[in-house]
């Protein structure tokens, strides 16, 4: 019976030797003691995905945008067209001038060019000045003006008067008339201030009295 006894527990440590051979192997640690990392996932022939960088060499590089001058198109929108600003009238004129022996006056026609009433009796002054018209004598050539302006129907001229500009009786009586004669024409002209160097004097050249204003009932035409 004893030796049954121990047969039996020989088998059975033998079965437990076999039983505990073939259990699990622990599995083998990686070779440098890391563990492997499987966040990343294989494409493709064993290739992984890799994360993007920031090469700059891969953007896209923006188109910049011109800067809007606010200024500079306000200003387009509100200025005025140069050619409606510089437009000028044309209107055909009666200037007066006196003949070679400084007897009578004689008219003769001619066209000015303007843009407002200053440049309107500036140029018709002009035109006292001078004439194509080789025998007729302008009275007024030689007498500088200084400025003129245009208030309430009344031409205020402030001229200068050289010594070379003198006339005698007769050639002052007749620049007086021929100035009268000239701007009258326009009906909106009412009176004609003439100053010499700013100031009111008794004679333009010292032989006729020279009115203050000239208007069309002192002016003798």
């Amino acid at each position: 019976m004893m030796k049954h006894k121990w047969s039996t527990i020989g088998i059975a440590t033998l079965l437990l030797l076999v039983i505990a051979g073939c259990g699990d192997k622990p599995t083998a640690a990686p070779a440098n003691g890391v563990e492997q990392d499987t966040s990343n996932v294989a494409s493709g022939a064993g290739e992984s995905t890799q994360a993007p960088t920031d090469d700059p060499g891969n953007e896209v590089a923006s188109t910049p945008q011109p800067a809007v001058d606010n200024n500079k198109t306000e200003t387009q929108a509100t200025a005025k067209p140069v050619a409606e600003e510089k437009q000028k009238q044309s209107q055909s004129i009666e200037a007066y001038y006196t003949n070679s022996q400084v007897m009578d006056l004689v008219p003769a026609k001619t066209n000015i060019s303007f843009s407002n009433d200053v440049e309107k009796y500036t140029e018709t002054f002009k035109t006292l000045q001078s004439n194509e018209k080789t025998e007729l004598v302008p009275l007024w050539d030689k007498i500088e003006l200084k400025s003129l302006k245009f208030v309430d129907g009344q031409i205020v001229m402030d001229i200068h008067k050289p010594e070379e500009a003198q006339l005698g009786a007769g050639g002052e009586s007749l620049a007086i008339t021929s100035l009268a004669k000239t701007y009258f024409q326009f009906d909106e002209v009412k009176s004609i201030e003439v100053l010499v160097d700013g100031e009111k004097v008794e004679s333009l050249m010292g032989h006729v009295d020279l009115m203050h204003p000239i208007t069309r009932d002192n002016s003798q035409m």
